[in-house]
């Protein structure tokens, strides 16, 4: 009957390249998992932003009331490319004709309503989301929102 020797050096060379092994193994295993649960991309991968039109009262000392009217929230970032539907509830105000400047996009929030804006931006920059009927202090705004693209 024929024994195997190993020497104390090689036992531990085998098992620290097993322990190596496995861990690799470990890591590829978990990274596969991540990638297929957390990193899909898809043509149809659609973000959404939700927003809210808001209004603020206050009444002076003298009686006078002022009203401000604001997008909440007042500023959003998107990436370059991406896509994006802008949910936007009509809270406050009766209703809100807006535009985006610089772009064709236009549409109305209507109270007790949700206006869907899809977003898709090719180019860098500041756009800002303007209400038409708040668009001064004199019309209790200006009530616009920043949407920042990198």
């Amino acid at each position: 009957m024929k024994f195997l020797v190993f020497k104390k050096e090689t036992f531990i060379f085998f098992l620290a390249v097993g322990i190596m092994l496995a861990a690799i193994s470990t890591w590829f295993v978990l990274k596969a998992g991540d990638t297929a649960v957390f990193n899909q991309q898809s043509e149809d991968n659609i973000r959404e932003i939700h927003m809210v039109t808001a209004e603020f009262k206050t009444t002076m000392k003298n009686g006078k009331q002022l009203e401000a009217y604001r997008w909440d929230p007042g500023t959003i970032f998107l990436e370059k490319g991406e896509k994006v539907n802008l949910f936007i509830s009509g809270i406050n105000g009766e209703k809100h004709p807006f535009y985006i400047e610089g772009t064709e996009i236009k549409g109305e929030v209507k109270k007790g309503e949700e206006t869907i804006v899809p977003l898709q931006f090719n180019k860098e920059g500041t756009y800002r989301l303007i209400c038409e009927v708040h668009s001064s202090r004199d019309h209790n705004g200006p009530m616009i929102a920043y949407i920042i693209v990198d």
